[in-house]
């Protein structure tokens, strides 16, 4: 039984004739007359009654039918599955990546995936969220991994993979350094802080935060990084929410205290555009990142 024989018989019961099905498939009638009769043959069966007028299936053509359309679908889905598979082994991924992650393990999800794909060219690129959303926009970007706010345009698609909290970063010598208990956010009425410019993820749960609290934040001195708010607040110059991961990452020394209430913090996703498709390479590398965050 051969695969040119399971396809010329489905051709036929799908078209009514071997005329109509030699004609789809580009090849003469005796062909498909002769390989038909070939796959009778070797199943012990007729397939199909003959007669001047129509061409019509037996009972055990029926029977058959269902079978070989099963299997010819099997080696159909196959087909893509290996085409899909030789685009990923020699695809290329950009992805877009914010300081702050939460608990997600990005440095080692994106080993995972260079490990299992080599051959894929895998690009990462570092900013702020609203940034590299821009990128996604403008499909310089497949991928972002980061914080999925509220207010994320319908045009994205986020899996969220990790969760994320809102500490308060003070120089180690401030006032407030010390102590076990969370801090109510209106101990920070009078305080000074760092932060990420307005428009910012942060800034806007600064803003949220104080009014909340009952006061209006003073920013005197704005940055574009975690890290370099990080840096001013060691140096003494105000106080900051930050990001877990953020306010624990190796850095200048400060201190961390919980407040009341917590500021919630968006939860880390792995994002993408809806109106722009993903290659193979880009789709697996998502999943690859979905699958480190849950273990799998």
């Amino acid at each position: 039984m051969e695969l040119r024989q399971l396809t010329y018989f489905e051709a036929v019961a799908r078209l009514g004739g071997f005329t109509r099905a030699a004609e789809q498939l580009h090849v003469a009638q005796s062909a498909v007359s002769a390989q038909v009769r070939a796959l009778e043959s070797t199943l012990g069966v007729e397939l199909f009654t003959r007669t001047t007028r129509r061409v019509a299936l037996t009972e055990a053509g029926e029977l058959f039918l269902i079978r070989c359309r099963r299997a010819l679908d099997e080696l159909d889905g196959a087909r893509h599955d290996l085409a899909d598979l030789a685009a990923v082994l020699t695809g290329r991924v950009t992805l877009g990546a914010t300081a702050v992650v939460g608990g997600f393990d990005l440095p080692g999800a994106l080993s995972r995936f260079h490990a299992r794909y080599p051959g894929v060219a895998l690009s990462l690129r570092s900013g702020l969220i609203a940034a590299l959303l821009a990128e996604l926009d403008a499909g310089t970007s497949d991928l972002v991994v980061g914080p999925a706010h509220a207010d994320l345009p319908s045009r994205f698609s986020a899996h969220r993979i990790a969760r994320e909290h809102v500490v308060l970063a003070v120089p180690p010598a401030h006032r407030l350094a010390h102590g076990t208990a969370p801090l109510p956010l209106t101990e920070l009425s009078e305080e000074s802080f760092v932060c990420l410019p307005a428009g910012s993820g942060l800034r806007s749960i600064l803003d949220e935060a104080a009014q909340q609290a009952g006061f209006e934040p003073r920013v005197p001195f704005e940055t574009h990084t975690a890290a370099s708010i990080r840096e001013l607040v060691a140096s003494g110059l105000g106080v900051a929410l930050l990001a877990r991961t953020a306010a624990e990452a190796p850095g200048p020394a400060i201190s961390i205290r919980q407040l009341r209430p917590a500021p919630l913090h968006p939860e880390i996703a792995v994002i993408h555009h809806r109106d722009h498709r993903l290659s193979a390479a880009a789709r697996t590398c998502r999943q690859q990142l979905i699958d480190h965050a849950t273990g799998a």
